[in-house]
């Protein structure tokens, strides 16, 4: 959808008044909107910044008379193009609605405007002796907007879930710019449809959310952290689906192979690894126990007995919260050092069942002789969700159709062992060809109708997820 510059010119006029001049069409400000995790650029019209829900809601009324796009966007750190704005339109960030309206320690439940960021909704409630479970890595920049719009995971959801667990209630427009009030604020609601859920993982195709009701946890009294180290990839892999059948349900698993442990080990603490050794080893374990004092000592001392009868080389207790900080430091340090392997990345999270993971793990390695690709595996394996990087030079046109015949058959073995495309970053733009080998025509029309029933006009973020 072309727009004139007179008329280009004419609606950033409207969207400054009504933003109180929170609106740009400065072409080296709209390229900072232009693009994603993807590296993907789809320059956009114009950008702009509401700071309520009737900004909000005026935006969409306008774009809806106009037939005009309009794409929400958080931080912008997606890995399927969600944020970008594919046929232009208008980029409406989220970012100036940052407020923690509300946290309510009586009934475990906060109120919170989508550009909130994760990692400092996080820090909030814990100081009140709170707990919010989902941590995607990306917390530290993050919205709960975007987390909200793909339904983000993160290492905890083994046992805790994922973001649409914890979401009781929503305010949000709708592409006509008519404001409706979802959900519950209590434990139980089960009045009507659930539209709360059908909204969560909607990657803002449906309606843009400007509110979340969020439940809280009582914060764990203990966090216990382990890294355990293997020689095998397969005997990691092996572990995981044997430690998830234990009485002993861990926080976390988190899977690292040995081209991760490649790109980090600079970032480990000497003093807690022997060097020699984490030359010698291919996968990695990173777990976590929680509870009282006493169950996390108990249940870490179980699975490290249990481990090293599954043939670990090492199992590593973080002494105190510091080392337990540095080890995820260097998980967290994982995305960004990968390219110190190539240039460009796929960036894929698989979801098998938990008892293929060492099938799954096998085929990955199958895959790689193969295409003759580094892929970096890594991700949440104590629920199945792998995050399969491969990496290549996309101006190297061999390297770039070996990446894309390894992502065919990736997502092949992973649909045949029973799992799924995309486990927390959503279909966006990069999977929309996929996603028919998963979901059956009937099914998809159904999507689609509800689209329909959301958006007639098909303004909100168009040109994701569906063909």
């Amino acid at each position: 959808m072309a727009l004139t510059q007179d008329f280009k010119k004419s609606l950033y006029q409207s969207l400054y008044k009504i933003t109180d001049g929170n609106a740009t069409i400065a072409p080296e400000e709209l390229c900072c909107y232009a693009y994603d995790a993807t590296n993907q650029m789809f320059m956009p019209d114009v950008v702009v910044f509401p700071n309520s829900t009737d900004q909000v809601s005026e935006i969409l009324a306008l774009a809806s008379n106009e037939g005009i796009f309009v794409i929400p966007r958080g931080s912008g750190s997606g890995m399927t193009g969600g944020s970008l704005a594919v046929n232009g339109g208008i980029v409406m960030a989220m970012g100036r609605m940052n407020q923690i309206l509300e946290i309510d320690c009586d009934n475990l439940v906060a109120r919170v405007e989508p550009g909130v960021i994760t990692g400092e909704f996080h820090k909030a409630v814990e100081s009140k002796g709170l707990f919010y479970p989902p941590d995607p890595a990306s917390s530290s920049f993050c919205t709960l907007g975007g987390n909200l719009a793909e339904c983000a995971g993160g290492p905890k959801a083994v046992k805790y879930g994922v973001t649409r667990d914890y979401v009781l209630g929503l305010q949000a427009v709708l592409a006509s710019g008519t404001v409706i009030r979802t959900g519950v604020r209590t434990a139980k609601g089960v009045a009507g449809y659930d539209l709360t859920r059908l909204i969560v993982g909607s990657e803002g195709t449906l309606a843009v959310v400007t509110e979340a009701t969020l439940k809280l946890l009582p914060l764990p009294e203990s966090v216990k952290t382990m890294a355990v180290l293997f020689y095998t990839i397969d005997e990691a892999a092996e572990a995981v689906s044997a430690i998830i059948k234990e009485s002993v349900v861990p926080r976390c698993v988190e899977f690292l192979d040995r081209s991760s442990i490649e790109c980090v080990k600079d970032k480990f603490n000497t003093t807690l690894f022997n060097v020699d050794l984490l030359e010698r080893i291919h996968a990695m374990l990173i777990i976590e126990v929680d509870g009282s004092n006493q169950v996390t000592q108990e249940d870490a001392q179980k699975i490290r007995d249990f481990c090293m009868s599954r043939g670990a080389a090492q199992v590593i207790i973080a002494a105190d919260s510091n080392q337990a900080k540095e080890l995820w430091a260097a998980r967290k340090a994982l995305s960004p050092a990968m390219f110190k392997i190539a240039p460009n990345k796929i960036n894929e999270d698989i979801v098998v069942p938990i008892s293929s993971i060492p099938e799954m793990v096998k085929r990955i390695e199958q895959i790689k002789k193969r295409t003759a690709l580094s892929i970096v595996s890594f991700g949440h394996a104590g629920d199945g969700n792998i995050h399969c990087n491969i990496m290549y030079n996309r101006q190297n046109e061999d390297e770039q159709r070996r990446a894309q015949s390894a992502m065919d058959e990736l997502f092949s073995h992973t649909l045949e062992l029973g799992g799924t495309i995309t486990g927390e970053h959503g279909v966006g733009i990069t999977k929309i060809k996929y996603l028919p080998k998963e979901i059956r025509q009937n099914e998809m029309d159904i999507m689609k109708g509800i689209k329909k029933v959301f958006d007639p006009k098909n303004i909100l973020n168009p040109g994701k997820i569906f063909i």
